[in-house]
Parts: structure tokens; C-alpha cells; sequence
């Protein structure tokens, strides 16, 4: 593995891996957030999502470890966002 390539997988597991733990302790501890177990998991599906499609073809501009990552957060306040709501 190139050294490139783990700089990126970890700067998108970082970002996933962020999310999911703020999720989890604004959750468990705050009593705003009231998320399930599976939607607190979902920044990790994305990062799975970026691992799986990293097979190793022609990628697009957009495919790029910085879109990966702002997409997990992005996913991360979504979940947050949508258990403040309900």
C-alpha cells in the first residue's frame, strides 16, 4: 500500500470514525440527541462505501479522499440533525 493511498483511507476513517463517536456521546450523554444504533452507524457505512468502491478503476474528479470524508460528516449531521427533529 502506497503511503498516498493510507494517508487518504485514514483521513476518511478519521472524519467517519469522528462522527460516529460525537453521535454516540451526544446521544448517550446530552439527552438531545436521541439516535438508534443503526442511524449512529451510518458515517462508518460511508467510509465502507469509499473502501469498496476503491477497487481500482478509472476515477472520476469528484472521487477523490476529501469528498469521502466531507461526505461522512455531512451524513454525520444529517443523523444529528434528524434526531434533534424527531
Amino acid at each position: 500500500m502506497e503511503i498516498e493511498r493510507a494517508r487518504e483511507d485514514a483521513l476518511v476513517a478519521g472524519v467517519a470514525g469522528a462522527a460516529t463517536v460525537a453521535i454516540a456521546l451526544l446521544s448517550s450523554f446530552t439527552g438531545v440527541v436521541s439516535a438508534a444504533t443503526l442511524p449512529t452507524l451510518a458515517p462508518l457505512a460511508v467510509y465502507a462505501l469509499y473502501l469498496f468502491s476503491r477497487k481500482g478503476g478509472p476515477y472520476g474528479a469528484f472521487d477523490a479522499a476529501r469528498n469521502w470524508a466531507v461526505a461522512a460528516a455531512v451524513v454525520g449531521a444529517l443523523v444529528l440533525l434528524v434526531s434533534v427533529v424527531l
